[in-house]
């Protein structure tokens, strides 16, 4: 159960991060899933507050191409956040949070890349970087169908004296219809003594639909974890949230959700990591 955020000895969410939409992998600010509180050539979305890799398919068109044959592309991604939530919990103290991240992509659909966020090292006891590196595989299997499958680490660079960092695996499939995604996803943390010698469960759904005619996304968000990583006595919490997305300017986005996780008060006196809060995003992909 966790009692420090991951432990005594993360997040993203952003969005461990599972998403169509990071890390939640980070999905995985608030950026998650870590997130920790939500990856190919659409590199994030802006759920519940979290950076989460995204899953595209990539434009064969617009791929740059080496020895004529391999196929890639470099994307990359910053947000200025009002609070990093990952998976509902607050990683950043309700602090202001820098993230960004950058992806490399094949015509094939194998990805890899890094995404990072501040914390708040006064109380989340992970010091003051998350850095998330991972990889995978993500494509169209059927009209209107995606996957993507990866494995992610979640890292804490000058975080102190313990194990801090834990690795976990994804999968997710994407769904299309006219206007609306959606997006149901697992992900799975095997025992680690970063873990507390215990392992961490979490299911997930994310929904999107585009108000035509506008630049307008709204997003919900539904998650359950079961394990180690939550604020609860019997180490099961959900959490949610409901927002808009909207792009702004060129390749400006700018975000709202209101977002909220499970936690009992003796775990969090205060709900200092899982009242519910108002999270805002300005977000730049290139």
């Amino acid at each position: 159960m966790l009692t420090s955020i991951r432990g005594l000895t993360a997040a993203t969410f952003t969005a461990g991060l599972l998403l169509s939409a990071a890390p939640a992998l980070a999905n995985e600010a608030e950026t998650g899933e870590a997130n920790p509180e939500g990856v190919v050539s659409e590199v994030t979305t802006v759920l519940d507050g979290e950076i989460e890799r995204a899953s595209a398919p990539i434009d064969a068109e617009k791929a740059s191409y080496a020895d004529g044959d391999a196929g890639f592309e470099v994307t990359g991604n910053v947000t200025l956040a009002s609070e990093y939530r990952f998976r509902g919990v607050d990683l950043s103290g309700g602090e202001i949070a820098i993230q960004g991240g950058v992806d490399l992509s094949t015509d094939v659909g194998i990805y890899v890349g890094t995404w990072a966020s501040s914390l708040d090292e006064d109380t989340v006891g992970f010091g003051s970087t998350e850095v998330d590196v991972y990889g995978g595989w993500s494509g169209d299997i059927a009209e209107g169908l995606s996957a993507d499958v990866g494995v992610i680490a979640y890292l804490y660079p000058d975080a102190g004296p313990g194990d801090f960092d834990y690795v976990e695996f994804y999968s997710s499939l994407g769904f299309t219809f006219g206007p609306a995604e959606a997006t149901v996803g697992v992900a799975y943390a095997p025992d680690q003594d970063s873990l507390g010698s215990t392992d961490n469960f979490y299911v997930y759904t994310d929904v999107g639909v585009g108000l035509p005619g506008t630049p307008v996304t709204l997003t919900g968000h539904l998650g359950y974890t079961d394990g180690f990583l939550t604020f609860t006595n019997d180490s099961k919490a959900f959490d949610w949230s409901v927002g808009a997305e909207a792009a702004i300017y060129g390749p400006l986005s700018f975000g709202v959700s209101y977002v909220g996780v499970e936690g009992d008060g003796l775990l969090d006196p205060g709900g200092v990591f899982t009242d519910d809060a108002v999270v805002f995003t300005l977000s730049a992909s290139i």
